[in-house]
């Protein structure tokens, strides 16, 4: 994306080391975890922001692929906004085959294929935050990655502290590249009601401390940075609100028996 973009990969997890040394990335082994062995989300942002040697910042999860694009309205915002936070969705996509990145086209044969596919994630799922230094600095929960709501709980928080919400979906085609949740025994009902997923909302302080896109008070287009009204943003997180904790509850209880009737849709 640009030349003096600085990547900093936290873990210890098997070939980290290797692929740091391979790609000249800055490899942090060591990040504070939960007993379980997951990451605490809030450990690995104050390191980021102590080492960091831009003020901008960036988390990013590792199977979303970013470009060019990116690059535009992360300089657009941060030259308009003293105080933001940027995020947008994301778009699914099959990635089955190993990426060429020495072949010319590969930029547009991947943004080919997730716009050919146009599977938008709802508001609620969140890959990737970009701030400035000193937003999240030792302020986050003991939230752990890899299970739900920590993502939600930065909207929330960085809201709390007046900062600039801007959903730059319209102007960024972040790629997600598809894959399953067999890292947990019960797949994806296990990340999103385990024991774990249950401790996350707690610290979190439950749904008043959560927010999705919908809460953005600014929409990054391909030309400007558009102001949302209230009403807007007051009629979108009440649609989204009611989607959060009633029909997506709804459906992982009844998931057994629609399965029972092959009615598999929203599982």
């Amino acid at each position: 994306m640009h030349p003096d973009i600085e990547v900093i990969l936290f873990g210890d997890d098997k070939g980290a080391a290797e692929i740091c040394a391979e790609l000249g990335l800055r490899h942090e082994p060591h990040v504070e975890r939960h007993e379980s062995g997951f990451k605490y989300i809030g450990a690995i942002f104050d390191e980021a922001q102590k080492l960091a040697r831009h003020e901008i910042l960036c988390y990013v999860n590792c199977d979303i692929l970013l470009d060019g694009d990116f690059v535009d309205a992360v300089k657009r915002i941060s030259a308009e906004k003293r105080d933001f936070l940027m995020f947008g969705r994301r778009w699914d996509t099959e990635i089955t085959e190993p990426i060429d990145f020495s072949a010319a086209n590969w930029r547009q044969s991947v943004r080919h294929a997730a716009i050919q596919a146009n599977q938008q994630r709802d508001e609620w799922f969140i890959d990737y935050f970009v701030f400035r230094r000193g937003l999240f600095l030792q302020r986050v929960p003991k939230l752990v990655i890899g299970r739900v709501y920590w993502d939600n709980w930065l909207l929330w928080f960085a809201g709390h502290q007046a900062a600039a919400l801007v959903d730059a979906t319209a102007a960024v085609v972040a790629v997600h590249q598809n894959h399953d949740y067999g890292y947990h025994p019960a797949g994806k009902t296990g990340v999103w009601n385990d024991e774990l997923a249950r401790r996350n909302f707690e610290l979190a302080g439950g749904y008043k401390n959560l927010r999705s896109m919908s809460s953005a008070n600014y929409v990054l287009t391909p030309s400007e940075i558009k102001k949302r009204t209230i009403v807007e943003r007051w009629s979108d997180s009440a649609r989204d609100g009611w989607r959060h904790r009633v029909w997506y509850p709804l459906l992982n209880r009844t998931r057994s028996i629609r399965h029972m009737f092959g009615l598999r849709r929203g599982a």
